[in-house]
């Protein structure tokens, strides 16, 4: 859809007064063009706050922050394409072409947290979108909402990417744990199903930079893809990658498709992996999450491969500033299945 009609197509389709979110449908309509590049539209984007609550026990923090709406790296199962869908964006490839940077995001931050405020919980950035996609380069969102924490004590920070563009933000030294998510090591793979993310080698190159700065730094093997990712020897591969890099922990998740998310998935694989449609179509039917049989199994792997390597399932409680098992990072604890992605703030 060329950028100059989204505005209008998304008045026409979902009217002021749409019942899903009317005021967010109206922000993303007009939404003013600032940028662009390979085939994607950067649109500006108001936000009068930017933390979001998480409500859900089973989420390891209390607070979210994503700097972006959309996200150019387009990976194939990314369960977060439905965020644009709040938006009147329904067309699932709109959620990588039609980027919406929130610039006025530390603005926001300052106010969220005016001095002398006290914020219990972990604050998470990226848990919907990555805060280190292309966008960032140019408009450096999340470096000004890093630059508004340092100025602040006392809080607990985690940080969601696949790019190696968070080590640019290395001399904020804000207390944090940084989770590169890594989801294959093979540069032909990791093309296919992440076709804009940087290359494996690279992530591995910034878990090993974050470790040596002293930044508590982990590893997120997320999504595991059934039958494409989850040989045993692919995912011992990972760790032991991770724990040579520096890494401190590792966490796992198996795929988690929801209806948005299989929009985009299931053409992928009837072009890629046409032998293994049937089978997700049977397994993913009635629900967003794979067998617990399935999940079950893989999690006593991915504990063993973690203790031969000496990694830990998350950060200790004497890492990044005394950061507690719940608040440190933004994983998702496999044995709920996955259920926080449901939670997730955007």
């Amino acid at each position: 859809m060329p950028a100059s009609h989204v505005a209008t197509n998304l008045l026409s389709i979902h009217p002021p007064g749409f019942v899903r979110a009317p005021t967010l449908v109206m922000a993303a309509a007009t939404a003013p063009a600032i940028g662009g590049r390979n085939g994607a539209v950067y649109r500006e984007l108001p936000c009068r706050s930017i933390m979001n609550r998480c409500d859900s026990s089973v989420m390891p923090f209390e607070w979210t922050i994503n700097p972006y709406r959309g996200c150019e790296f387009g990976c194939k199962y990314c369960y977060a394409r439905y965020t644009h869908e709040f938006m009147g964006l329904d067309e699932s490839r709109l959620f990588e072409t039609e980027i919406f940077a929130k610039t006025r995001a530390a603005e926001a931050l300052e106010r969220d947290l005016p001095p002398g405020k006290i914020i219990q919980g972990g604050i998470a950035i990226g848990t919907a979108t990555d805060p280190y996609q292309p966008a960032e380069r140019r408009y450096k969102v999340t470096r000004g909402l890093l630059e508004v924490f340092a100025r602040r004590e006392g809080l607990r920070l985690s940080i969601t990417t696949k790019s190696d563009l968070v080590t640019r933000d290395l001399d904020l030294r804000n207390r944090l744990a940084v989770n590169l998510t890594i989801t294959t090591l093979s540069r032909r793979l990791a093309r296919l199903l992440e076709p804009r993310a940087p290359r494996p080698a690279l992530r591995l190159s910034a878990v090993k930079a974050l470790s040596e700065a002293g930044i508590t730094t982990g590893v997120f093997v997320m999504p595991i893809v059934p039958g494409v990712t989850d040989a045993a020897a692919s995912l011992e591969a990972i760790v032991a990658a991770s724990a040579r890099a520096g890494a401190s922990y590792l966490a796992h998740q198996v795929l988690f498709l929801r209806s948005s998310a299989k929009k985009e998935f299931y053409p992928f694989l009837a072009e890629r992996f046409p032998s293994l449609a049937p089978r997700y179509r049977r397994i993913y039917a009635a629900s967003p999450y794979h067998t617990i049989e399935y999940r079950r199994r893989l999690g006593v792997l991915m504990d063993d491969l973690r203790r031969r390597h000496g990694l830990r399932n998350r950060p200790a409680r004497s890492e990044a500033s005394g950061t507690q098992d719940r608040s440190a990072a933004n994983g998702i604890v496999e044995e709920r299945g996955g259920q926080g992605q449901m939670a997730l703030g955007f």
